[in-house]
């Protein structure tokens, strides 16, 4: 049993007791009950969840295009007032949800099917359109307290269903999660509403709005083929009438077809998604198969892609070869240079992969995979002292990088410093929200006995305050049985 975690997180702010087609015209009342403040706790609350569960996948090549994408569409947006952040799910259903707060989950399966930047663009912008009008938090508002906690624990339980099915199904079956599942769906007002707003933001954001029909036409197809518990994730939970597609084409028929070209990041991303969520054999073949027949949009991306293919099939030579072609094509693109250091360091050459990386990160001083796997060249090349270096002054700029913790303490234990090793992977920890896990590390850190006063200090220090928010949530528990 595998649920899509679409289903489970919209089971934290739909009640049980009132089906979504009946909920209230609340208006403004949803910002009075429910706060954007109170919206944005309860978003970082089940983003906690969300980054334990397995599908969760921070990689930083995908998650900074998709931000990059979707904060253009956010720019678009009149009414956009709070912060947003898009993240990526390993998950090849065809699906993307937004989440209270600003919080937009995009499935590798989305980003596969979707043919053009603009057909993405278009799913993002209809989830923005939902968090900007409220829609999430007008579900929420004047619901009883009791309620929604019971839907998160649903919640919690759901996500353990990815790792132990019959933990998922003993929770859904207390719950009665299945008399709740009919009420999942977004209202057609919403739907109608989040389609009109999406147009908006899509045509001010310089997209193909016509891509919006198109794309829901295509899933539309698709679905006639399937079970209901089969089709696509995105058609259960944001249903496609012919009547809705109908909406958009007369809405748009005034605007006009507008040809924009993709850029190249997103095929490059598509390539990449493809490259890592299928067996690197078989990508090869794919990728391969693609170049000899001309069966591509972008030839730089199935370059691209063939490349990490032959890496993660530990084909070196093969890989040498392909990015020599690739960037001949695409000579500045840091996603060619990102890959060309995973290559050298691959292949055991830490030496020339910390000089390339100088070079890389230095005219793409803001790209995390560059950032991140210039540190990791470091450590492994034996010099951690400049890794160390590199990782605190990006956390002087960038304090809750839930990675750069994660190599600040690889890099103090290839110094041998094992207070410093475990107060850093505490605080990778504790930005995950494991308190309990975090709490572990630092008393780990204060036994160590090679830490000075002041180190010593700071860790007991941190050990208080994170030991306060541990009896904090378990109080809140208690409270909540």
């Amino acid at each position: 049993m595998r649920l899509p975690l679409l289903f489970l997180l919209f089971l934290i702010v739909l009640p049980a007791r009132c089906p979504a087609q009946a909920l209230p015209d609340l208006g403004d009342a949803s910002q009075a009950v429910f706060t954007p403040t109170a919206e944005r706790r309860m978003g970082e609350s089940i983003m906690e969840r969300v980054r334990m569960d397995r599908a969760y996948r921070d990689d930083p090549v995908v998650t900074d295009y998709l931000n990059e994408l979707g904060n253009r569409l956010v720019a678009a947006s009149p009414d956009s007032r709070q912060s947003f952040e898009f993240f990526l799910l390993d998950d090849l259903t065809v699906n993307a949800f937004a989440l209270p707060g600003g919080f937009i989950g995009v499935h590798a399966g989305l980003i596969l099917t979707a043919q053009t930047e603009s057909e993405l663009a278009g799913v993002l912008a209809h989830e923005v359109a939902h968090v900007t009008q409220r829609h999430i938090a007008r579900m929420i508002a004047g619901q009883e307290r009791n309620q929604l906690v019971a839907l998160a624990a649903l919640a919690v339980g759901m996500l353990a269903a990815r790792s132990n099915s019959q933990i998922g199904e003993a929770v859904i079956a207390g719950t009665q999660a299945a008399a709740i599942q009919n009420e999942l769906n977004f209202s057609r007002d919403n739907e109608r509403e989040a389609d009109r707003v999406g147009v908006q933001i899509l045509q001010q954001a310089g997209f193909d709005v016509s891509a919006m029909p198109l794309f829901m036409e295509r899933l539309q197809r698709a679905n006639r083929v399937y079970e209901f518990n089969a089709a696509p994730a995105y058609l259960r939970t944001h249903p496609v009438t012919t009547e809705r597609i109908a909406d958009l084409e007369n809405r748009i028929a005034s605007i006009g077809y507008k040809q924009v070209p993709d850029n190249v990041d997103f095929q490059i991303v598509r390539a990449r998604v493809r490259a890592n969520t299928t067996d690197p054999h078989q990508a090869v073949i794919f990728f391969t198969q693609a170049l000899k027949d001309r069966r591509f949009i972008n030839e730089a991306a199935t370059r691209y892609g063939l490349a990490l293919a032959l890496l993660r099939a530990k084909d070196y030579d093969g890989a040498k070869r392909e990015l020599a072609e690739l960037e001949a094509l695409l000579p500045r693109q840091p996603a060619v240079a990102a890959l060309r250091g995973q290559l050298l360091v691959a292949s055991g050459d830490y030496d020339a992969a910390v000089r390339f990386y100088a070079k890389a990160v230095q005219a793409h001083p803001n790209y995390r995979a560059l950032v991140y796997d210039r540190a990791d060249a470091l450590i492994l090349s034996g010099d951690a002292d400049a890794a160390l270096r590199a990782v605190e002054e990006r956390l002087r700029s960038y304090p809750d990088d839930t990675r750069l913790y994660i190599l600040q303490s690889r890099a103090y234990a290839a110094q041998g410093k094992r207070l410093l090793q475990h107060k850093a992977q505490a605080e990778a920890y504790a930005r995950q929200g494991m308190i309990g896990a975090a709490v572990e590390q630092l008393q780990i850190a204060s036994r160590s006995g090679d830490g000075d006063f002041y180190q010593l200090s700071t860790v007991e220090a941190r050990l208080r305050e994170l030991r306060t928010q541990l009896k904090a949530r378990e109080k809140e528990r208690r409270q909540e049985k």
